[in-house]
């Protein structure tokens, strides 16, 4: 076994969008930093089997069916042919890129990369597994932001090469014939997009009785109707009870209010959630306390109950979004760095990347409604933009969520081309604790989708010139 020279002031376990900002920050504010991970360079799941090759796969099935929509303008292209090897090596190229540009930034930083699983061995000392030899890290300070990996229920978890989850299906092994995706959340609905676009006769099963558990309804409902004649079918209200490999196809047993039988796939995707990767970390040698979901029980600095161990990130609790574990991470090591810090963002975006895209931010109006808070909604329909006229992309709308009296915006939800460019303006809005005037008062170009925004908030005043709607609590 082999020891580190001196302790290090901070160990970092996990090298994600939560770890590897935060060793990197760390570094800046002179701390001697070890980021410790598994593979070969900084990215973990988000770059190498999450957010980047899925947005890869997805641009790729947008540009598909931006030439199947050409021929409405009298573009004509003929039927794109997919090369499934040149698409895989695209997607490596895209995650190669990014994963080694961070190599390149870490060793510039000159943080100190282990390669191996870490354990903790006690408050101070993580023991890494790397290719048969043991090292031990000793530290003042541990982030742990081991991220999260996809969910299968007992009676899913079928041993065989045709029922995937997530990462299977990112593969890109094969394009199946018939495609059953498990799951009606974002990445059932952006897979199941990518495989449609690539040949699959996809069909959705969701449990509950609406796409995107969680998201607003009218926004969810633009969505549905813009992405349904893409997929065979939708059911909702429906489980899938059991599944069986027969060597030749996968039978799936279905059981909702529309179906009651067995239906035959060349693959099923595997898609209802995930889990946080808190096992097997040794935690149980530490303070740190983990709930019954898994997740690792965290302050507003993000310091566990072990003084000397923070936790970021997906491991660390909902929503599991990249872009909340990278600010996290900044709380974590400015508390580490004696500075005064607290994660408490008013608005965390989330952003579906299917075609349209659906985003929200701040509250939403289920959970304005969940929770009691009076509310005034306004809306403006994207069929009233000239920008998305010229587009021929009017399956859109733009919400906002405005506080009554004070017109304080609270939440905004956008589902169109773009949405997750545009959710950006109202993320702002909220954390600036901005009003409806502002957001009307503020110029934007002419003609842009992000006009909507502003004139959602016209609206809400009676004064949009392009669309005569009135508000509602």
């Amino acid at each position: 076994m082999t020891t580190t020279a001196e302790p290090i002031h901070l160990a970092v376990l996990g090298a994600g969008p939560g770890g590897y900002p935060a060793a990197f920050l760390a570094s800046e504010l002179g701390m001697k930093v070890t980021l410790i991970d598994t593979e070969e360079n900084p990215g973990g799941v988000c770059l190498y089997r999450g957010c980047i090759p899925s947005k890869a796969l997805l641009h790729v099935a947008r540009i598909k069916q931006e030439v199947h929509e050409a021929a409405e303008f009298g573009l004509h292209f003929g039927t794109p042919e997919i090369d499934l090897d040149a698409l895989r090596d695209w997607k490596r190229r895209v995650v190669a890129k990014l994963t080694g540009g961070l190599g390149t930034i870490s060793r510039a930083r000159k943080v100190e990369y282990v390669r191996g699983r870490g354990r903790f061995v006690d408050a101070h000392t993580l023991r890494v597994a790397n290719e048969g030899e043991l090292v031990e890290v000793a530290f003042d300070y541990a982030i742990v932001a081991t991220g999260s990996s996809p969910a299968i229920p007992g009676p899913l978890r079928v041993d065989s090469p045709r029922v995937w989850d997530s990462t299977d299906a990112l593969e890109l092994r094969e394009v199946p014939a018939r495609l059953l995706v498990v799951g009606g959340g974002y990445i059932g609905l952006e897979m199941g997009s990518v495989y449609a676009a690539l040949g699959s006769e996809v069909t959705i099963v969701e449990m509950t009785n609406g796409l995107l558990p969680g998201a607003d309804r009218d926004l969810v409902d633009v969505l549905r109707k813009s992405v349904a004649p893409r997929f065979k079918e939708i059911l909702l209200g429906t489980r899938v009870t059991n599944l069986e490999d027969t060597g030749s196809e996968v039978r799936a047993a279905l059981a909702g209010a529309d179906v009651d039988e067995t239906r035959a796939y060349d693959a099923v995707l595997v898609a209802v959630g995930r889990r946080p990767n808190s096992a097997e970390l040794g935690l149980e040698n530490t303070k740190v306390v983990v709930g019954d979901r898994g997740f690792i029980t965290t302050d507003v600095q993000r310091r566990t109950a072990e003084p000397s161990i923070f936790a970021i990130g997906d491991v660390a609790g909902e929503p599991m979004l990249a872009h909340k574990a990278t600010h996290e991470a900044r709380a974590a090591v400015e508390a580490i760095a004696g500075e005064p810090s607290a994660f408490d963002a008013a608005a965390i975006p989330a952003v579906v990347f299917t075609d349209p895209e659906l985003a929200w931010t701040g509250l939403t109006e289920n959970a304005a409604r969940e929770r009691a808070i009076d509310v005034e909604i306004v809306k403006f329909p994207w069929a009233a933009s000239g920008r998305a006229v010229t587009l021929d992309r009017t399956d859109g709308l733009t919400k906002l969520i405005l506080e009554p009296g004070t017109e304080r915006v609270l939440g905004a939800g956008i589902v169109g081309v773009n949405a997750g460019e545009m959710i950006a303006e109202a993320t702002l809005a909220v954390e600036l604790g901005a009003r409806a005037d502002d957001l009307r008062f503020t110029i934007h170009a002419h003609p842009t989708l992000s006009e909507t925004v502003m004139e959602a908030a016209e609206t809400f005043f009676g004064q949009s010139p392009h669309y005569l709607a009135r508000r509602r609590r």
